[in-house]
């Protein structure tokens, strides 16, 4: 795995090979991040990657200049890797929080301009992020919340959706705050 593009672009990531995730793919990492430099500006902004894994996603949203980026899981081993990677880069503004994902979205008082989820496929109660991440405001005015999800879930039809797209069998949804 490597950051893509930015301050820290080509730099590779190696994360433990025993760590229980699925990172997402270097394509549709790219692919994604295509979309955003459409959608939003990164320098400056608070970016929250949940269910951050590896910490691929976080360390792309630092190297593209997001201002504070929080990464949270619930795997202490995942945690310390990004905590460690990020003190390696030199990544001053990159949090973490080893915790439950539903809980602290639930308990958080933090607001981001850019919120990324990329839960296990097989965790249950996948398709209530989008509507936690609203009902407990946690999206700026124009933020965007991107899920990864397996195409067997459909958000087409919950508040504030906007797009769906797929990279082989990666699926992302789009939803902003108005």
């Amino acid at each position: 795995m490597r950051i893509i593009s930015g301050k820290y672009g080509r730099r590779t990531i190696r994360p433990p090979k025993d760590l229980p995730v699925r990172p997402t793919t270097d394509m549709a990492k790219e692919s994604l991040f295509n979309i955003l430099n459409n959608k939003t500006y990164f320098e400056g902004e608070n970016a929250l990657d949940l269910f951050a894994g590896t910490g691929s996603i976080a360390f792309e949203f630092v190297s593209r200049g997001c201002k504070e980026v929080i990464a949270v899981d619930i795997n202490q081993k995942g945690i310390q890797f990004i905590k460690q990677a990020a003190s390696d880069f030199g990544m001053n503004n990159l949090q973490t929080f080893r915790a439950d994902v539903f809980r602290f979205i639930q308990s958080t008082s933090k607001k981001f301009d850019i919120i990324f989820a990329d839960p296990p496929y097989a965790l249950q109660g996948i398709e209530t992020i989008s509507q936690l991440v609203f009902d407990n405001k946690l999206l700026n005015t124009e933020g965007w919340l991107i899920i990864e999800h397996p195409q067997e879930i459909d958000f087409s039809e919950q508040k504030f959706f906007v797009e769906h797209r797929k990279y082989g069998k990666v699926n992302f949804s789009f939803f902003t705050q108005p």
